[in-house]
């Protein structure tokens, strides 16, 4: 994992920003929602007994009660789905009859309603008109800083009465509730495979298609996801909004924070029910079931191979484009991906971290000393499914398997003649320059 930094906040200063917010939140005066009632006493008659919000008409009232209690009375007639308001109904039968009459005069996509037309066109002005009063941070839209302010106060005002877990946003409820139904009504029609939500789907299918729409207008870098480019855009700005309220470090996306607090607890809640392991994030339980399944959803349009993790896929197109984007300032080395050159620098900081218990040898990776441990206990966890060999880890499994398959990945560059491992490519070239080698390598 990356060794995140902590920012140079000052705390008193968010602190400030937070409890001015939390009291305006009281007063029904966030995200200026004007609704004060020194201002607006005509207006705002009607007040919510249960968080005490205040509202003009007692319809807007009414809608609003459903979000405590959860009650959802229009239903759609085609696919039986429940909505807490009637307009949203009418922009959701839309999707089974196709029509969106909101069309976008810059690059003619079109909406099933106007409101999301609005939001769409503030991808081409870039208007980001509504900003956090906590961190002055800006959106274009506003249900985004609502949701994003609820970092900032801790609110989850959605609950499931399932197993009783709170949430942030309605969606983020709406997609947790399916783990309890097990429902998957999304269907990709190229693979067969399923999902609990269409924004899934949409994602899922950009693995076939390789689109990648939300492009970085600082480095040009293109990206499946939309949460990836405002991910991806923190490198470039150095904005870590989630923050640990153990230790105080900050992080620039919300799943390292997740994982960084099961370095306190101790907490692995994902369990593989194939082989027992547990895991401390479910996406890390989710990339170790396809050890199992053999599952590889990530191709290689270059070449076809195929990845079980979006990750691996972005490292092996460097191969093809010989691109090695991460440099290191100490040395001047690069580096294809970023955490080849964290555990670079730890070679310049001498930072070995992780000691065997058995021999006292220290490493620089945890991954590296549970490698080295097998020396000593004779663990070969990683099968070759075809002759049944084992190996101490994957990466000689990989090489094994070559054997049988043929392939010789690694090829040198002045005779053309190729190699299943890259240590013997590198053995082969020095016959070339006349380097001497040091080591043998068996073949």
């Amino acid at each position: 994992m990356e060794d995140v930094k902590p920012l140079d906040i000052p705390d008193s200063t968010v602190l400030a920003n937070l409890d001015k917010v939390t009291q305006d939140y009281s007063n029904d005066k966030i995200l200026g929602s004007e609704v004060s009632t020194e201002r607006n006493s005509l207006d705002t008659k009607f007040r919510c007994e249960i968080c005490g919000k205040l509202f003009g008409k007692s319809s807007n009232l009414t809608q609003h009660k459903r979000v405590h209690t959860g009650e959802k009375p229009f239903r759609c007639e085609q696919c039986g789905k429940s909505f807490s308001q009637n307009s949203h109904l009418v922009i959701h039968v839309r999707i089974h009859s196709g029509n969106k009459p909101y069309h976008c005069e810059i690059c003619g996509k079109s909406f099933s309603d106007n409101s999301y037309l609005t939001s769409h066109k503030r991808v081409h002005s870039g208007e980001k008109p509504f900003q956090c009063e906590i961190c002055g941070k800006y959106f274009s839209q506003k249900s985004s800083l609502v949701t994003h302010v609820r970092t900032h106060t801790g609110e989850k005002p959605y609950h499931c009465n399932a197993c009783g877990k709170y949430f942030a946003t309605n969606g983020i409820l709406a997609r947790h509730q399916k783990i309890h139904t097990q429902e998957k009504p999304y269907r990709c029609e190229i693979c067969g495979k399923s999902f609990s939500v269409n924004s899934s789907l949409i994602n899922h299918k950009r693995t076939h298609t390789a689109e990648k729409p939300y492009r970085c207008g600082i480095c040009g870098k293109s990206f499946v996801q939309i949460s990836h480019l405002v991910c991806h855009n923190r490198v470039h700005t150095g904005e870590k909004p989630y923050r640990c309220e153990i230790c105080g470090k900050f992080f620039s996306v919300r799943s390292r924070l997740a994982y960084h607090k099961t370095t306190h607890t101790g907490e692995k809640p994902f369990r593989c029910e194939t082989c027992g392991k547990h895991f401390a994030v479910n996406s890390e339980l989710t990339k170790h079931i396809r050890v199992h399944t053999g599952e590889k959803p990530y191709q290689c349009e270059t070449c076809g191979k195929s990845f079980f993790c979006n990750s691996r896929l972005v490292d092996h197109k460097t191969i093809h484009t010989g691109e090695r984007p991460f440099h290191c300032e100490i040395c001047g080395k690069t580096f294809t991906n970023n955490s080849a050159l964290l555990t670079h620098k730890k070679i310049h900081a001498d930072e070995k971290a992780h000691h065997c218990d058995i021999c006292e040898k220290s490493f620089v990776n945890k991954s590296d000393l549970t490698r080295h441990k097998r020396v000593h206990t004779g663990e070969k966890p990683c099968h070759c499914e075809i002759c049944g060999k084992s190996f101490s880890n994957n990466s000689i499994l990989v090489i094994h398997k070559r054997e049988h398959t043929g392939e010789r990945p690694f090829h040198c560059e002045m005779c053309g003649v190729s190699f299943a491992c890259k240590a013997k490519l590198k053995r082969h070239s020095k016959k070339h320059t006349g380097e001497k080698n040091h080591s043998v390598v068996k073949s």
